[in-house]
C-alpha cells in the first residue's frame, strides 16, 4: 500500500485542481465583462494597456487556482529546504562493536570514520558471539574483531558510495594492511613507515574534467527553474486567451480597447504575476533556509542568478506573444493541446541540450550556438554564464537579438490575434492567416 501512496496523493491533487479550474472557467463565463464604464477612472502610465494589465493581475491573483498552485509551490519549496535538514540533524552516529580492542585500534576506528564523514560510537563487546547478537538485534551497525574479523548486517556492494559503505571498505583495507605488516614481522616503526608511504603521482596526456563549481551548480538549478516557470506561465497565457474567446468576453473588450492594447495588457499582466510569484518563492526559500540552517541555497553565484532572472523575463517576453496568438486560433481544449506541442518543441529542445551541457561539465558548440537563438537562449546563455564562457558583450548581443526578435514576433502575433480572436464556430487555420501576415 505504501508504494501506491504517492500516486493516490497525486491523483487527489490533480482532481482538486481540475475541479477548481472548471469552477473558475464557469465563473469567468457567467460574470459580466468590463466595458468602458467598468474600467477604473483615470489612466495609468501605460494607458489602456496598463488598465488591461491591472485587470489581468487582479483576475489571476483572485483566482482560486492561482492560490492553490501557489500554496502547493510554497509547500514543495519548504519540503525541499527543510527535509534534508531534518534528515541530516537526525542522522545517528555509527555504532561500532569492538572485540578485544585497544587504544590504538580505537583511535584508528575514529580516524577512519572522520575520513569518510561519519561520527562513531565505540562499544566494547566481550566476545564475537555477543557482538553478532547485538548486531542482529540492531544495537550495533558494524562489528570489528581485533583478531581480523569485520561483520556487517547486510552485504556491502562495491558500487555503494554511501558513507557507511565507504567506512566498511576503509576498515577492511586498513586493518587488513596492518595485519599483513604484523604477519611479515615488521616492527611498529617499520609498519608506520610503510603505512605513511605516499602514492606515486599519475600523469595524464589530456586534461581531466574539473570539479563542478558553484556557478555551474547554480546554472544547473537555474535552467531547471526557467523551464518550469516558462511552461507554467505560458500555459496561462494560452488558456487565458482561449477562454476569453470562447466566452465572448473579448468581443466586448475589443469594443473598448484596440487588439494590440488588449493583447499587450494580457501579456504584461500575466508576466507581472509570474515574476512576483517567482520572486516570492526565491525569497521564501532564502529566508527559510537561513532560519533552519539549510545549506541547499548557500553559495549560489549572484551573477548566474541575475543572468537566469534576466533570461526568464526575456524568454517569457518572446514566447508569450506566440502563445497568445495560438490561443486566439482555438476555442476548445482539444485545439489548445494540438497547438501547444509545436510551440513547446523549441523550449524542450533548448532545455534538454542546455541541461545535458551543464550536467556534463562542458559547454558544447551546440550550446554556444543556441545561446544566440531567441527560442533557446533562455536556457543556453545562463549555462554559458555558469561556465564563465560568455563575456559581457556576448551576453548583451544575445539580449539585443532576443529583443529584436521579440518585437517582430509581437507584431506578427498581434496581426494573428486581431484577425482570429473574433472568428468563432470553427478553428482558424494558419493558411487562412497568411494573407493577413503580409503588409
Amino acid at each position: 500500500m505504501k508504494a501506491y501512496t504517492p500516486f493516490v496523493i497525486g491523483g487527489v491533487v490533480l482532481v482538486v485542481l481540475l475541479r477548481l479550474r472548471l469552477r473558475q472557467r464557469g465563473r469567468s463565463r457567467s460574470s459580466p465583462p468590463l466595458g468602458r464604464h467598468g474600467w477604473r477612472r483615470g489612466r495609468s502610465l501605460l494607458g489602456d494597456t496598463g488598465l488591461v494589465a491591472g485587470r489581468e493581475i487582479r483576475e489571476r491573483v483572485r483566482g482560486r487556482v492561482f492560490r492553490v498552485v501557489t500554496i502547493i509551490l510554497f509547500v514543495v519549496v519548504a519540503a525541499a529546504v527543510v527535509i534534508p535538514t531534518i534528515h541530516t540533524s537526525s542522522t545517528k552516529p555509527t555504532t561500532v562493536g569492538v572485540v578485544a580492542g585497544s587504544a590504538t585500534l580505537d583511535t584508528e576506528l575514529h580516524q577512519l570514520a572522520t575520513s569518510v564523514g561519519l561520527s562513531t560510537t565505540l562499544v566494547q563487546e566481550p566476545d564475537l558471539g555477543a557482538a553478532r547478537a547485538a548486531l542482529a538485534a540492531g544495537r550495533l551497525d558494524v562489528v570489528v574483531d581485533a583478531q581480523g574479523t569485520i561483520v556487517v548486517r547486510e552485504p556491502v556492494s562495491a558500487t555503494d558510495t554511501s558513507a557507511p559503505a565507504r567506512y566498511v571498505r576503509a576498515l577492511s583495507t586498513t586493518l587488513g594492511a596492518q595485519r599483513a605488516f604484523a604477519q611479515a614481522g615488521l616492527t611498529p616503526a617499520q609498519a608506520a613507515a610503510v603505512a605513511k608511504a605516499k602514492p606515486l603521482p599519475v600523469e595524464s596526456i589530456q586534461p581531466g574534467k574539473k570539479a563542478r563549481t558553484t556557478s555551474e551548480a547554480t546554472a544547473l538549478l537555474g535552467v531547471i527553474l526557467v523551464f518550469i516557470f516558462l511552461t507554467q506561465y505560458l500555459t496561462w497565457t494560452l488558456m487565458g486567451v482561449m477562454e476569453e474567446k470562447a466566452s465572448r468576453v473579448v468581443e466586448v473588450l475589443l469594443a473598448t480597447v484596440r487588439p494590440i492594447q488588449l493583447l499587450a495588457g494580457k501579456v504584461i499582466g500575466i508576466g507581472v504575476v509570474a515574476l512576483l510569484q517567482a520572486v516570492a518563492l526565491v525569497a521564501f526559500a532564502l529566508v527559510l533556509a537561513k532560519a533552519v540552517g539549510s545549506s541547499l541555497v548557500e553559495g549560489s553565484a549572484p551573477v548566474v542568478v541575475v543572468a537566469t532572472l534576466v533570461w526568464l523575463v526575456l524568454g517569457y517576453a518572446f514566447y508569450s506573444w506566440l502563445y497568445a496568438a495560438a490561443g486566439s486560433l482555438a476555442e476548445r481544449q482539444d485545439q489548445v493541446q494540438s497547438l501547444a506541442l509545436p510551440l513547446s518543441t523549441p523550449l524542450i529542445f533548448g532545455y534538454i541540450v542546455s541541461l545535458t551541457g551543464v550536467s556534463s561539465g562542458n559547454a558544447s558548440l551546440l550550446v554556444k550556438v543556441l545561446a544566440y537563438l531567441p527560442p533557446t537562449a533562455p536556457f543556453a546563455m545562463p549555462t554559458l554564464v555558469g561556465f564563465g564562457e560568455a563575456t559581457w558583450w556576448e551576453f548583451l548581443l544575445s539580449m539585443l537579438i532576443c529583443a529584436a526578435c521579440t518585437v517582430a514576433v509581437a507584431l506578427v502575433g498581434a496581426r494573428i490575434y486581431r484577425t482570429a480572436v473574433l472568428r468563432t464556430g470553427s478553428r482558424v487555420r494558419l493558411r487562412d492567416l497568411v494573407p493577413k501576415l503580409t503588409p
